[in-house]
């Protein structure tokens, strides 16, 4: 567990229990600070109270934080998932005088009481996971003890502290969404990178100037010295770097060599993997990894679940589960990643769910790869009308009649690609829910057909 005796004798609330909620209020806890907390739901205030709580005194408060006064308090620790543009907790907080943060802030205060160690911070709408998870394995390939947080796995404040060996300090990996950069006010990378930034996550800001602003934050929390990864487009189009300080070094990702040939790595097709592979090589080299030990990384990497994930092949048809592409953006370079094989289509392109949006212009580059699409979920109707004039399309609506119709139609050396461009909160609880039910049925599917 990560703590800081800079905890003691403060008083912290912390809203939401979900894993990082409860890992802030026992890193709190075991810092030796007063801790208020509360969630919505009745088993997750069980659970930190049985924790916390018992025979020889309670060490957390069960209390909601908009019942009581927040008035002393040094911090109202917020799990990411609360809209602080409309939830009331925001404004009670600010009429308090306490600062709003989550449990990367809490880490950024702990950094002091741990071993050395460096730190990279990742965001971006789209490839923040694949990096983070890259950049974490070529770090651990070449024996550099490093542990992966934020957004992605086990929260960052429930891991041991990483301690220095012969082939270096420490590093911690973090995912950051623009939420939890939202709530954070003193990370110091040593390497921030930011992806990229398209439109997302709207309903959380004052429009895409704000939700950019979010992300160009990341840079405006490192000192002078350390160094900023940045994509052309942002820091062209949305100035990215306004935030860093004045004559901070920084490298554009897409001017980044990549040692090796992007063919031999099997986890990193398409160009945005490319991209992504760039921002983790950036990286890695600044924290001393050499070319080849980078090279032996990137053909071992094996990528994450529901991101370009190769999840069976029968027939010589390859299923590729990208259920993580969320929104036109992320799914574009999906389609890019199948080109066309002597001129003939091999992609069957399932699509749909719930939108994000009204048109799918961000995909319009890699439709000439596209065989026939296979609409499902709300946007199907919608999408199907956008896509009949550039490809054949089946309207399928449910996800096992897209992939039946799709086994049907593809020869050997087809893709079956799910890439929804869509979020999943119409007939999935999540984007893994969808991913893993798609891998399901290609599993049965298959195995059924006999021929395949």
């Amino acid at each position: 567990m990560l703590t800081t005796p800079a905890f003691a004798g403060k008083r912290f609330a912390v809203l939401g229990l979900a894993r990082s909620g409860q890992s802030a209020v026992a890193s709190l806890v075991a810092g030796g600070a007063r801790v208020t907390a509360w969630d919505a739901k009745d088993e997750p205030r069980q659970a930190v109270a049985q924790a916390h709580n018992g025979p020889d005194g309670d060490k957390v408060e069960l209390a909601d934080p908009l019942a009581i006064d927040l008035t002393g308090f040094d911090g109202m620790v917020v799990s990411p998932g609360v809209p602080i543009n409309r939830h009331p907790i925001a404004d009670a907080a600010r009429a308090a005088n306490v600062p709003l943060i989550c449990d990367i802030e809490l880490f950024a205060m702990a950094r002091d009481a741990l071993p050395p160690h460096k730190v990279v911070g990742i965001t971006g709408t789209n490839g923040k996971s694949t990096t983070t998870a890259l950049t974490a394995h070529l770090l651990a390939q070449a024996g550099v003890p490093v542990t992966m947080g934020g957004n992605i796995g086990l929260p960052i404040l429930g891991q041991e502290p990483l301690t220095p060996n012969d082939k270096g300090v420490g590093v911690y990996v973090l995912e950051l969404s623009s939420y939890q950069i939202d709530l954070t006010q003193r990370l110091d990378c040593d390497v921030a990178v930011l992806l990229n930034i398209t439109p997302d996550h709207l309903d959380r800001y004052d429009g895409f100037a704000g939700y950019a602003a979010s992300k160009a934050r990341l840079f405006g929390m490192q000192a002078l010295g350390h160094l900023a990864l940045v994509d052309m487009k942002a820091e062209m189009e949305e100035d990215a770097l306004r935030f860093a300080p004045e004559g901070q070094a920084f490298t554009f990702i897409d001017s980044i060599d990549l040692p090796g040939d992007q063919a031999d790595w099997p986890s990193l097709a398409g160009p945005h993997n490319r991209a992504n592979a760039q921002a983790a090589v950036g990286a890695v080299r600044r924290l001393g990894l050499d070319d080849a030990t980078i090279e032996a990384g990137l053909r071992s990497f094996r990528g994450l679940p529901h991101r370009m994930e190769r999840v069976g092949e029968a027939g010589g048809v390859i299923f590729v589960n990208d259920s993580k592409a969320t929104n036109p953006a992320s799914t574009a370079p999906a389609l890019a990643a199948f080109p066309p094989v002597k001129g003939h289509r091999r992609l069957h392109w399932i699509v749909g769910g719930l939108p994000k949006g009204d048109d799918l212009d961000e995909c319009a580059g890699g439709f000439a790869n596209v065989a026939a699409a296979y609409t499902i979920g709300e946007a199907g109707p919608m999408f199907a009308d956008l896509l009949a004039p550039h490809m054949p399309v089946v309207r399928a609506e449910m996800m096992a009649e897209a992939i039946r119709a799709a086994i049907a139609a593809a020869v050997p050396g087809d893709v079956v690609l799910l890439s929804p461009a869509c979020a999943s909160f119409d007939q999935f609880r999540d984007f893994e829910a969808r991913g893993d039910t798609f891998r399901q049925l290609v599993e049965v599917m298959t195995q059924s057909s006999g021929e395949r």
